[in-house]
């Protein structure tokens, strides 16, 4: 039954696959990763806002 679990567990991530366990955490030192994490969504939603308050008009 051990056997068995093992292998089970064993094929649960294919080989060659990025483990979730395997992420760095963000570096907000780089400027791209600023742009893109934070910059970028704030500019996604403040558009949407416009977008729905241009569209009731």
């Amino acid at each position: 039954m051990k056997i068995l679990s093992l292998l089970n567990f064993y094929l649960q991530l294919p080989p060659g696959t990025q483990n979730p366990d395997d992420n760095a955490p963000l570096d907000f030192t780089d400027p791209f990763n600023v742009i893109i994490f934070i910059v970028l969504p704030i500019v996604a939603v403040v558009l949407y806002f416009v977008w729905r308050k241009q569209k009731k008009k």
